[in-house]
């Protein structure tokens, strides 16, 4: 069995596979970017520095 080009509806199938991936991940950095705000109170520089609450 010889090893074949690879057929074009496996290229738009990968396409549309890295698109979805990319609009998860985006799902995925949106969510937790809500938690934290949320989390913190709106005082995301407070918490990253970890003078929270003081």
């Amino acid at each position: 069995m010889s090893i074949e080009r690879q057929h074009d509806l496996h290229k738009r199938r990968f396409s549309r596979n890295l698109g979805l991936g990319l609009v998860l991940a985006a799902f995925v950095v949106l969510v937790f970017g809500l938690t934290v705000v949320k989390v913190t109170g709106g005082d995301v520089s407070q918490a990253i520095s970890g003078t929270a609450g003081q």
